[in-house]
């Protein structure tokens, strides 16, 4: 699959809050496929569910596959993250998990939450296809206004030191 590359430098467009929700799983014992495909081969589904049913708040979302493997998820608000999490297919695969594998070494899983407010991230991409927050909020150029990072992380997040200047 062929993503376009914008040449240049963009950033993205923070018009919103956004919540980033990093989830993933660790193989540690390869030879227990029994325990770990099955909890690799439950995230299809929701990941499909999601890229089709916007409504349901997922903005966008990067995976990155190797022993430990990365989602990074955009989300729209943390009460749409929490009801997806309380969801059909969200739950059967977390029972799942828990009667398949529950404490075995076998394979880990994780997730991490973070609730980042408009104007309060910075980014910048250069010659790349959108990715991160500008596929998820928009994918904007630079210009003199954001030109840095210190620009582009806004004025009302300056040190104090900075603000007492």
């Amino acid at each position: 699959m062929s993503k376009e590359v914008f040449p240049g430098r963009y950033t993205a467009e923070e018009k919103q809050d956004v919540v980033v929700f990093v989830i993933g799983m660790r193989v540690n014992k390869w030879w227990a496929i029994h325990k770990w495909l099955p909890v690799f081969a439950a995230m299809p589904g929701m990941i499909k569910e999601l890229l089709i049913n916007k409504s349901l708040g997922c903005l966008s979302m990067e995976s990155f596959f190797g022993r430990t493997t990365l989602m990074i998820q955009y989300w729209r608000s943390t009460e749409d993250l929490l009801s997806y999490a309380h969801g059909e297919k969200h739950l059967t695969a977390w029972k799942n998990f828990n009667k398949r594998v529950g404490d075995n070494k076998a394979v880990g899983i994780y997730h991490e939450t973070y609730i980042v407010p408009k104007d309060n991230s910075e980014c910048i991409y250069g010659n790349m296809p959108k990715f991160g927050l500008s596929k998820a909020l928009g994918h904007t150029p630079i210009t003199s206004k954001s030109s840095t990072a210190k620009k582009r992380l806004r004025p009302n997040h300056q040190s104090k030191s900075e603000a007492s200047t």
